[in-house]
């Protein structure tokens, strides 16, 4: 009998532990020079917060093509990537011809990113045309930046061919730049962003505008890019605007996530996003009504649930 009472204190206590057991969850970001990580970050403080039963933590990666992987392997329950990559890999198109990730889902988008050409300022590099011949970092490997460099180059008529190519991330490219190693180097990360903070306090620096018709060449060749204006003042010496094009990030999870967690991921996202903007400014446009119009993929039925629920006119391009 005290063996009876002594097993089932047992078993007692065990289904207590469990059931206060907090289940981690892994978000995928980028570089610690960029935007995904701290605002990664930010999101994963706000789930352990707020979304009973579940903590949450920030992944350093290759950023978006290497991100869409993990999501399709199941390897990270969220991911952050840049809308043109989610698209391709949802369509299996562009850099996913051959290898589709057809169960990605969205649960908004957040905020846009801006294409940002970094040089020197004593570079004699004034506008894009200047890059040929140069050394040029056009972002990791794996990453949405160098997907968005291509396309930015190749639409006005530069290939690899004529630029000397580095693959580096964002703190490598702020270091070669600093060190003169490379020429120029692209950023496609929502400004401000500390590596080029960074590097505009120990280097004059200049950012490169795009003519109307790079944009617009840009444009054509990319469904998800828009034109984006880098307000003078955003970093250290570059006092005018900066014509660029911009495309949106899209927080992203496997079509097999729970309806409900996805549903609370979101409510979250959205309800709480006062504490995001303390993070990064950037999470400023983390806004029901940007991700409804920036979003290019179906969102997780989780996702859609919220948005329904705040009476936000959802297109039917975003139901599955």
């Amino acid at each position: 009998m005290q063996f009876g009472k002594a097993l089932l204190f047992s078993l007692l206590l065990g289904v207590a532990a469990s059931a206060g057991a907090q289940q981690q969850l892994s978000i995928a970001t980028g570089g610690t020079g960029g935007t995904y990580y701290p605002y990664g970050g930010g999101l994963a403080e706000l789930i352990g917060e707020h979304v009973d039963g579940y903590t949450a933590s920030a992944e350093v990666t290759g950023a978006s093509v290497e991100n869409m992987a993990l999501i399709h392997r199941q390897e990270v329950e969220l991911a952050i990537a840049l809308a043109d990559t989610v698209r391709q890999a949802y369509e299996g198109s562009g850099d996913f011809e051959g290898r589709q990730v057809a169960d990605v889902r969205a649960l908004a988008s957040i905020y846009p990113n801006a294409v940002q050409i970094v040089t020197l300022a004593d570079s004699g590099i004034e506008t894009l045309s200047d890059l040929r011949g140069k050394r040029v970092s056009t972002g990791a490997p794996g990453s949405g930046t160098e997907i968005n460099a291509r396309t930015v180059l190749e639409s006005n008529g530069i290939t690899y061919d004529d630029i000397e190519v580095e693959r580096l991330n964002f703190n490598e490219t702020a270091d070669a730049l600093r060190d003169g190693d490379i020429d120029a180097g692209f950023w496609s990360v929502g400004p401000p962003t500390s590596s080029i903070i960074n590097l505009a306090t120990t280097r004059d620096i200049r950012i490169i505008s795009l003519s109307e018709e790079e944009i617009e060449n840009a444009l054509a060749a990319e469904p998800v890019f828009a034109p984006f204006t880098l307000a003078g003042g955003t970093y250290e010496g570059v006092d005018e605007d900066v014509r660029t094009v911009g495309v949106p990030n899209v927080l992203t999870v496997n079509a097999a996530m729970p309806e409900e967690l996805a549903y609370q991921i979101t409510r979250t996202l959205f309800e709480e996003v006062e504490a995001l903007i303390e993070i990064h400014p950037a999470a400023n446009s983390t806004t029901v009504e940007f991700s409804l119009d920036a979003t290019p993929i179906p969102l997780h039925p989780g996702a859609l649930r919220y948005y329904e629920e705040t009476g936000a006119e959802v297109p039917e391009r975003l139901r599955q």
